[in-house]
C-alpha cells in the first residue's frame, strides 16, 4: 500500500482523526486506525476500538471523502500492536 496522508483530523471539536490513509493496489482507499496496547487485561488493542471510536473514525473518513471529486472504494483497517506483535486486521469494521 502507498501512504496518502498521516494524522488526518477533522476541523473543530468532537470530530475524528485517522492515523493513516493509504491506497491499496486495487485503488481502494484504506483508512487505518493504529492502536497500541501492551496490557491485554481489557482485551488488547483491537478491543479498544469500540463503537464510539468507530463512529468518530467513520465521520473523519466521510469528511475526507467529501474533498474528492469521485468516491473511491473504501475499507477500514486496524493495525493492532501488542506484546505478541503486530496484527493488521483488514476490514476491521464497516461504516454505519
Amino acid at each position: 500500500m502507498r501512504l496518502i496522508e498521516r494524522n488526518y483530523r477533522t476541523p473543530g471539536r468532537g470530530g475524528g482523526e485517522i492515523d493513516l490513509i493509504m491506497r491499496d493496489r486495487d485503488c481502494t482507499t484504506v483508512f487505518v486506525e493504529v492502536k497500541k496496547r501492551l496490557n491485554i487485561r481489557c482485551g488488547g488493542a483491537a478491543a479498544s476500538v469500540g463503537p464510539i471510536k468507530q463512529r468518530r473514525f467513520v465521520f473523519a473518513a466521510r469528511h475526507y471523502l467529501m474533498r474528492l471529486c469521485e468516491r473511491p472504494p473504501c475499507r477500514f483497517d486496524l493495525d493492532a500492536i501488542s506484546l505478541d506483535g503486530i496484527r493488521w486486521l483488514r476490514g476491521a469494521f464497516d461504516a454505519f
